[in-house]
């Protein structure tokens, strides 16, 4: 555990039922992630803070996950507290770690929902904004509005890009990566109808083979697979989850940043490109 406290970058306050949890968004080693109090935790399912501290301390693994991070508070509250955090991630792993069966009866169904509910809610929060428990939302999701329609087709293309990184791991060649990756998102598309104000089919092509020459310089470097991490800092740059979902009028800075791209890595001069 790091000895100076971390100041978050984002703190939000989770109705998780009748508790209201806090979870922060920290930068540790370049890397944006999410972080729980164990006090508030703790005190809301009757567990012993000092005896869960112990044991976290104890945990080969929880104890590499847990840092010191400036909590802010209400005015009505005091000062801003510096709180022992658990990451996220491994909120389940020490949940799971507690026995119901030695905690009194009436929490036990408590325990059991936290070990069930509570990452799900904390983790959307900051990738949803959702903010409660209240399962109005997935009502909401099961009609046949719009926005519902777009909202599950949005989750679908994440899913399926989570597939297609999956699977490019696996891949023994890139012209394998490409064509997959290519068919799965046009799959998907051929469900959302022509948008009209995307890129043509013919720009749809030169991004990817400005992204293809990016990577491949890239690899030389690094030796290893860099299509993921090209494709995911274009899509990061632009807003959108496909490279053909870019804006017509966003073309031409999307080759121009790609250009840029190239040249920083191979140092190459003038309008003699290889896309």
């Amino acid at each position: 555990m790091a000895n100076k406290a971390l100041v978050p970058a984002v703190q939000k306050e989770v109705v998780f039922y009748e508790d209201m949890i806090t979870a922060v968004l920290v930068t540790i080693n370049g890397e944006d992630q999410i972080y729980v109090p164990l006090r508030p935790i703790c005190d809301y399912l009757g567990l012993s803070y000092a005896g869960q501290r112990e044991r976290v301390g104890r945990d080969p693994v929880l104890s590499e996950n847990v840092h010191q991070i400036r909590i802010s508070r209400s005015v009505e509250e005091g000062s801003d507290q510096e709180m022992i955090c658990l990451a996220l991630k491994f909120l389940p792993g020490w949940l799971f770690g507690v026995s119901v069966n030695r905690i009194k009866e009436e929490l036990r169904e408590k325990i059991i929902r936290y070990q069930r509910e509570s990452y799900d809610v904390l983790w959307e929060a900051f990738q949803e904004g959702r903010l409660t428990a209240d399962t109005a939302f997935d009502d909401l999701l099961a009609s046949d509005t719009p926005a519902a329609q777009a909202y599950k087709m949005a989750s679908a293309i994440m899913k399926m890009a989570r597939q297609q990184l999956m699977l490019e791991a696996q891949l023994g060649t890139h012209a394998a990566q490409l064509q997959d990756h290519e068919q799965r998102i046009e799959e998907i598309e051929a469900t959302l109808g022509d948008p009209g104000q995307h890129i043509t089919p013919d720009q749809a092509m030169q991004i990817s083979q400005a992204v293809k020459t990016v990577a491949i310089s890239l690899e030389k470097k690094t030796k290893r697979n860099e299509y993921p991490a090209v494709y995911g800092q274009l899509y990061r740059e632009f807003g959108i989850t496909s490279y053909k979902q870019l804006p017509a009028n966003r073309f031409d800075r999307a080759m121009k940043w790609l250009t840029e791209w190239y040249r920083r890595i191979t140092g190459a001069t003038g309008d003699d490109l290889p896309f």
